[in-house]
């Protein structure tokens, strides 16, 4: 069953590839950045208004879209039977990504360079080594695997894809290959986003979670575990 759950990886896909690929018209339309000269980074047609300000309203909104989506995962993977700690492990590198992705667009690569660098460092490597490690549990824990048999392979193909295209990107850009690099760069975000898209058919399957309560100190004696209530998602 399809719920409305199933929407939000979805709409989160969209409305980041779609954003950035706007703002990418806005600045060759205005010729804040110049094809002629070579193919921009992202952060680059970004920089200036007024695609700027829609630059960071994109991210933004994704990061907010993307921690969620991050914490419902954690919540489905608990239930599915994952410890606490390599739970928590996946939760955080999610949640750092949503975080990085957030930094990217308030920080623009022409005010705040530093601060822009270690965000995109947090969104893409951070947000790689996130759908590596639900891959490595998937393996190592047997999890369910909804959807078609395919989902598995493609999530295995597309995360490949994306770590050969990070190194290319950090080698070409060292060895002064800007356009190519920043080719990369495009080809890196559109596959994190298609791979966060790919939560809808994980959560196609999620009709309720269990919610655990752990009560307040009090003078009574504890109980022997905290208090599971099942919650409709």
């Amino acid at each position: 069953m399809w719920g409305y759950l199933s929407l939000m990886p979805i709409f989160l896909a969209v409305w980041a590839i779609s954003g950035v690929w706007i703002v990418f018209a806005i600045a060759v339309t205005n010729k804040t950045v110049d094809l002629s000269r070579g193919f921009p980074y992202i952060s680059i047609c970004g920089s200036f208004p007024p695609q700027s300000c829609i630059f960071s309203q994109v991210l933004n909104m994704g990061a907010a879209l993307a921690a969620w989506i991050c914490i419902i995962r954690y919540h489905q993977l608990r239930d599915w039977g994952v410890g606490r700690w390599p739970n928590q492990l996946i939760l955080w590198t999610g949640l750092l990504c949503a975080l990085g992705t957030s930094v990217v667009g308030n920080f623009q690569e022409k005010n705040q360079r530093p601060t822009h660098l270690a965000g995109a460092f947090l969104a893409f490597i951070l947000g790689n080594v996130y759908f590596w490690l639900q891959l490595l549990l998937w393996r190592l824990k047997s999890l369910p695997q909804p959807g078609a048999p395919w989902i598995g392979p493609l999530r295995l193909g597309l995360c490949s894809f994306c770590t050969i295209l990070i190194v290319a990107m950090i080698v070409l850009h060292v060895c002064s290959l800007r356009s190519v690099s920043a080719a990369c760069e495009w080809a890196v975000a559109m596959l994190l986003f298609a791979l966060f898209g790919l939560f809808a058919v994980d959560f196609s399957a999620l009709e309720s979670c269990t919610l655990c309560v752990q009560p307040w100190p009090s003078l009574s004696p504890p109980p022997a575990s905290p208090i599971s209530l099942p919650a409709q998602l």
